[in-house]
């Protein structure tokens, strides 16, 4: 990364960190800062989140392992990171009108993680997302062998989970990551 997309990712979380302080409370910036600036592979990571719609904050501390969890915050599931199928094997699995690249994928090169059922529900604790898009989650080995895939959206104020065959895609369906710093 260039140093001013540093500074403007840096900037960008600072501004959010603080707008959206419920997200985080009893949380200070300066030791997320710190551990920022050591990992420029995580910064970098996190800028791909920015960049592609996601809008990433902080939403826990785990004391044990001293990581801050980063998560995708946009209301809606990153515009830049939708119409995908779920994994590589779906992608080629469509014999046509195959999607540009996979959720599992695009999270892979952006050097982040799907979000499994229980962190996607953690998230919803913070706010209110994905009330007229969905996202893939982590799916669970026996669920993709037989070709299915998750995701979850909030819709009557509750997260629902659904099933869907792993090389489907919709416009309105994306993912949300996770980084641990």
């Amino acid at each position: 990364m260039l140093i001013d997309q540093t500074d403007e990712v840096l900037d960008l979380l600072k501004e959010r960190f603080e707008s959206h302080m419920n997200r985080h409370k009893e949380l200070e910036w300066a030791p997320i800062m710190a551990k920022l600036n050591a990992q420029p592979e995580k910064l970098r990571a996190l800028y791909q989140m920015e960049l592609t719609g996601g809008e990433p904050d902080v939403i826990s501390y785990d004391q044990a392992t001293d990581e801050y969890s980063f998560c995708d915050c946009s209301q809606e599931s990153p515009i830049g990171r939708r119409s995908l199928c779920y994994d590589r094997e779906a992608l080629e699995s469509r014999k046509d009108n195959r999607p540009i690249n996979t959720a599992v994928d695009m999270a892979a090169e952006m050097g982040i993680v799907l979000l499994n059922e229980a962190q996607y529900r953690e998230l919803q604790k913070h706010g209110e997302f994905d009330l007229k898009t969905s996202s893939w989650i982590q799916t669970p080995d026996k669920i993709r062998v037989l070709g299915g895939a998750l995701f979850c959206d909030r819709r009557y104020d509750t997260v629902f989970l659904y099933h869907n065959g792993a090389q489907s895609y919709y416009a309105a369906r994306g993912f949300r990551g996770l980084i641990k710093i």
